[in-house]
């Protein structure tokens, strides 16, 4: 591995040129704790680097350094909340894997997740599913019956609802240990208690499928190009349109006015759509994982479309932050618009091959 040449053209670029050198030295040495590391690969990002230049570099793998970027900024969030010394020293010096399961929660729900999976001692897995249990139980507006506002009594919450939902004595017995586990109320502990003795099943209604799309076609590929006017037209008015820049893989374009758009095909879902926006995302960010691959995808939203579907998806306000949320019962909390479509990139094996149709048809 050999460091990245240096494109540096006056004193200040060469400055942050030797900054950068000198992150990927360390990374490279793996000096420092893990939350250091992600902290200089979030800055050798944002200084131009991409992953695989890391990666030839460093020995990172992109993978690895999503997890301790994201999850170095996890942490760092966790001490603005005042989490045990026990918890922050721990965290200093592993579980970059557990962190990054926490980041679809707001910063205080990280500290509280973060101090409830500590003294639990769970994994990177467990963590996904109380982070999970956590967000979907902040969407409650007045707490259930029996549980309180406490992280331990969210995650039994969501294990009793699971155990009443399982028929399977064993797993229903497993789930109810579980549930006992993590209860931090008496009251908590006595609703997972009753199930014991109350062998009734409540049925689960199955979430709906992801409304996943691939572009899977060249011709699904619009290119967006500046329109001068309308002729007659001066040599001025062709020079004043400026130059636009496409920003791969969705082909996003952007003008001085920094305003954007996105070309997706002519879908009757999206020409039926009333108010649609596009947010950019990444497919992990939803509460279903039936992916396997994690990639960068366009999630169109309608923002006409507020009223409640138990089919379909929505976007929400959790903290300060849009969050895209399914709910099995009109939920008490504003919708925010309807998600239509997720659009995922098109697979090009040889983008520069595809450029060559001479090269195609031999």
């Amino acid at each position: 591995m050999t460091d990245l040449p240096p494109n540096a053209q006056n004193p200040e670029e060469n400055a942050t040129n030797d900054v950068a050198q000198e992150l990927l030295r360390r990374l490279r040495q793996k000096q420092g704790n893990w939350v250091e590391w992600g902290a200089a690969i979030a800055s050798l990002l944002k200084t131009g680097y991409n992953p695989q230049e890391i990666f030839e570099a460093t020995g990172f793998e992109p993978i690895q350094q999503n997890q301790v970027v994201v999850g170095s900024q996890v942490y760092n969030s966790l001490e603005k909340f005042g989490v045990s010394e026990a918890t922050r020293s721990h965290y200093a010096t592993r579980g970059s894997d557990v962190l990054y399961e926490l980041r679809l929660l707001t910063q205080e729900e990280r500290a509280a997740a973060a101090e409830l999976i500590f003294v639990h001692n769970v994994d990177a897995d467990e963590a996904r599913e109380i982070a999970k249990a956590l967000k979907e139980f902040s969407y409650y507006r007045t707490l259930p019956e029996g549980f309180s506002a406490h992280p331990g009594d969210a995650v039994a919450h969501q294990v009793w609802k699971l155990a009443r939902q399982n028929a399977d004595l064993q797993q229903r017995s497993r789930l109810i240990a579980k549930g006992l586990r993590f209860a931090h109320t008496p009251a908590a502990r006595q609703k997972i208690e009753q199930l014991l003795t109350d062998f009734t099943t409540v049925p689960q209604r199955p979430a709906p499928i992801l409304p996943f799309y691939r572009l899977e076609f060249e011709e699904q590929l619009p290119r967006i190009l500046p329109v001068v006017g309308e002729l007659p037209l001066s040599r001025q008015d062709l020079q004043a349109v400026p130059i636009l820049t496409e920003i791969e893989p969705f082909r996003m374009v952007k003008f001085s006015g920094e305003q954007a758009w996105i070309p997706l095909p002519g879908w009757q879902v999206l020409l039926a759509a009333e108010d649609p926006v596009v947010i950019l995302a990444n497919s992990d960010r939803f509460p279903i994982q039936t992916q396997s691959q994690i990639g960068p995808v366009v999630v169109v939203i309608d923002r006409a479309q507020r009223q409640w579907d138990a089919s379909s998806y929505f976007v929400v306000e959790n903290g300060d932050e849009l969050d895209f949320q399914w709910f099995e019962t009109e939920p008490e909390i504003p919708l925010l618009g309807q998600i239509i479509i997720i659009v995922r990139p098109k697979k090009i094996l040889d983008e520069e091959l595809t450029k060559d149709s001479w090269q195609i048809d031999e």
